[in-house]
């Protein structure tokens, strides 16, 4: 099976840090957010495109471990991994890293689910989804 990851490099702005010059623990979300839409361009899985097919992509799940502080002018790589599952929904694992010494930061983990356009969610994998993992998932 593939394994299909992207990575980014993040610039901690000075917006982002407290008066410790810690970034904000609400700022790591963003840069999940960052990093999905990165792998979204990528593979073909943007939200644009989920939408056009007749679908939202709603966030239902996200965590995330501080392992080290971000502080401001740090330059991390964050890097998203797709997980593939048989569910109708989408999983990402994410770890930010320090792009100096590769000193782990953070971990996370986000699911989406598919809803259609009236907001109701769709229990069955949508056609262009399951069409989109076995081009890119197949072995």
């Amino acid at each position: 099976m593939n394994s299909l990851t992207t990575t980014i490099g993040l610039n901690i702005r000075f917006s982002e840090v407290d008066s410790m010059n810690v970034v904000w623990h609400g700022s790591y979300p963003l840069y999940f957010e960052d990093a999905r839409e990165a792998f979204g361009r990528k593979y073909d899985l943007g939200y644009m495109e989920i939408f056009r097919q007749g679908y939202y992509a709603p966030l239902v799940e996200m965590n995330l471990q501080y392992k080290k502080p971000l502080v401001y002018g740090m330059h991390p790589l964050i890097t998203v991994t797709y997980r593939p599952t048989e569910a109708a929904k989408i999983v990402f694992d994410y770890e930010i890293r320090d792009e100096f010494d590769g000193v782990l930061i953070a971990t996370g983990h986000s699911v989406q689910v598919f809803t259609d356009l009236s907001h109701q969610l769709v229990w069955f994998t949508p056609p262009f989804y399951q069409e989109w993992k076995q081009k890119w998932i197949a072995p």
